[in-house]
């Protein structure tokens, strides 16, 4: 097998299990042209074409199980590669437990810890703090004695929030109050400031896309805030290849795509694994940030304070405006939502361009706004892992609420289709771990979440598909194959609606346990019938 070759040779799988199948016995499917061409009992394959065999390779999966490959339907690529290379916060619970961190980071670099804000370097960058539940508060003051003339800058696990130094904000000329805190836009200019574009090779890319592959991705939907439509083709050409992408466009760039005449769906590369996507707008901010624009007010909030409710980071003439430009251009529209004030007023955008669409997050519903995104053709993209995260939080900042926080069994029973994705780095790049979420809205050992907004097996696997689910239901085909399906497929160690192990086993039904989904083994991820990863020959 070679894992690099563009142009596969006809492949049949031999010996795959389908799951929920059964004792119905062992398949071959047969691989050709990038798409499935066969899928008969197991030997039918080499009777057909005489005793000389198929023609081309074959793969013998011994009893494991087959699935169409999975997607994650909202990835900000770049931050995902850069959040891997940087100071990691993430098991912070103070603000003093991220100091004594920035601490150690510049007493093992002794070049780091002399450097000022004038140096060449670019100082310390860490990811992943939150701090809506920290007992203490952030400070400049507190930074600027931890850290000194070293350039400081830290990054919040959703994204929407940065903690930085004075030599930092000196630098890149920005200011803050005392908190040493930016929130929202002002926060996102400058993380776009903070990468090394030297440092982000096309190896680096290479080696986080394999990883994902390696999980069993095909493909994922580029939520960057950057120029993906000329970006991605580079890469691909550069041997970036085991992934699809669908990338995205920001409102700042949507012009210039207009110009150009590009439209969603459009193949943007050589290799055809990039396509045009939607336009990208963010509506409000996140929970952690306390900036979801809700329609009750956040706990212990000043109600004259202007954002007591979160806030609105665009005005909604504006966004219809630019989703009315996208829309008679022919390019989508994929709406960030995530408090529940947020969603009703995407919700009312769309519903006033007759525009369908996806919003993306879709945290905090309102009972009555839940149906109205199948009333209007609107697709849910969903983080179940962002559940697990939050819940103390929502407890905290939603509380009375949270019956109706990451309604996925809601919106399911609702029609709505649903989508799964991680937003990485908010979650990581792994769809198994947002399909463990969503179906056991549990993790580490604690009690289930709001149990009742469980999503069974079938109904998880399905939206982390290329299709997502169809909505109106359980199951919605994601473990099915069909001939002239496209060839992105995965083989599994076990059985995704059962839990059986491959090469025998009972495979139960559908139901709501998340044992063994987060460590789901991959043994083989396959991109248009090419190899992209290879745990079995």
């Amino acid at each position: 097998m070679n894992p690099g070759s563009r142009h596969p040779e006809p492949l049949t799988l031999r010996n795959v299990r389908l799951p929920g199948a059964g004792s119905s016995g062992l398949r071959d499917v047969q691989l050709r042209d990038g798409r499935i061409a066969g899928i008969m009992p197991a030997g039918q394959a080499v009777r057909q074409v005489g005793s000389e065999g198929p023609r081309g390779d074959a793969l013998d999966a011994d009893g494991r199980f087959l699935i169409p490959g999975l997607w994650d339907h909202h990835v900000h690529f770049t931050q995902w590669v850069i959040a891997r290379r940087r100071l990691d916060l993430a098991a912070t619970t103070s603000a003093a437990e991220v100091l004594q961190l920035v601490r150690g980071a510049l007493s093992s670099d002794p070049e780091l810890a002399a450097a000022g804000a004038d140096s060449a370097g670019s100082g310390v960058v860490g990811y992943g703090f939150r701090d809506g539940l920290w007992p203490d508060l952030p400070s400049l003051s507190s930074l600027d004695e931890a850290t000194g003339a070293v350039p400081v800058g830290l990054i919040s696990g959703d994204l929407h929030c940065m903690w930085l130094n004075t030599a930092l904000q000196s630098r890149l000329g920005v200011s803050t109050d005392a908190s040493g805190l930016l929130r929202e836009a002002d926060s996102f200019a400058v993380m776009d400031q903070l990468q090394d574009p030297a440092a982000l090779t096309p190896e680096i890319y290479r080696q986080t896309a394999q990883a994902a592959a390696q999980r069993g991705v095909v493909g994922i939907v580029e939520f960057e805030n950057a120029d993906n439509i000329s970006a991605w083709p580079l890469r691909t050409a550069a041997g970036v290849d085991s992934l699809r992408v669908e990338v995205s466009v920001w409102p700042d760039r949507l012009q210039s795509a207009l110009l150009a005449g590009i439209r969603t769906g459009d193949v943007l590369d050589e290799r055809g694994l990039v396509t045009m996507g939607p336009l990208k707008v963010i509506s409000d901010g996140s929970l952690n940030t306390r900036t979801a624009w809700c329609w009750d007010p956040y706990p212990e909030v000043d109600l004259g304070h202007p954002h007591s409710c979160g806030m609105q980071t665009v005005p909604m003439e504006e966004l219809q405006d630019v989703m009315r430009q996208a829309r008679d251009g022919g390019i989508a529209a994929a709406i960030h939502a995530i408090g529940d004030r947020a969603n009703s007023a995407v919700l009312d955008a769309f519903e006033a361009l007759a525009m369908p669409g996806v919003i993306e997050h879709a945290q905090l519903l309102r009972w009555e706004d839940i149906p109205r995104f199948a009333q209007l053709g609107l697709t849910a993209s969903v983080q179940p892992e962002h559940a697990m995260d939050d819940r103390d939080v929502a407890d905290a900042y939603w509380a009375g609420r949270t019956d109706r926080a990451f309604p996925l069994d809601a919106l399911t029973r609702a029609g709505v289709p649903l989508r799964l994705g991680s937003d990485a780095p908010v979650a990581a790049l792994d769809p198994w771990v947002a399909i463990a979420a969503a179906v056991s809205r549990s993790r580490d050992g604690r009690d289930a979440w709001h149990p009742e907004q469980r999503l069974d097996r079938a109904t998880a696997l399905a939206a982390a598909t290329r299709g997502g689910t169809a909505g109106g239901g359980s199951g919605g085909g994601g473990h099915q194959l069909s001939v002239g399906d496209a060839a992105d497929l995965v083989l599994l160690e076990t059985d995704p609606l059962g839990g059986g192990e491959h090469g025998g086993g009972e495979h139960g039904g559908s139901g709501f346990s998340g044992s063994g989904l987060r460590e789901m083994g991959v043994s083989a991820t396959l991109l248009g019938g090419r190899l992209t990863h290879d745990g079995i020959s």
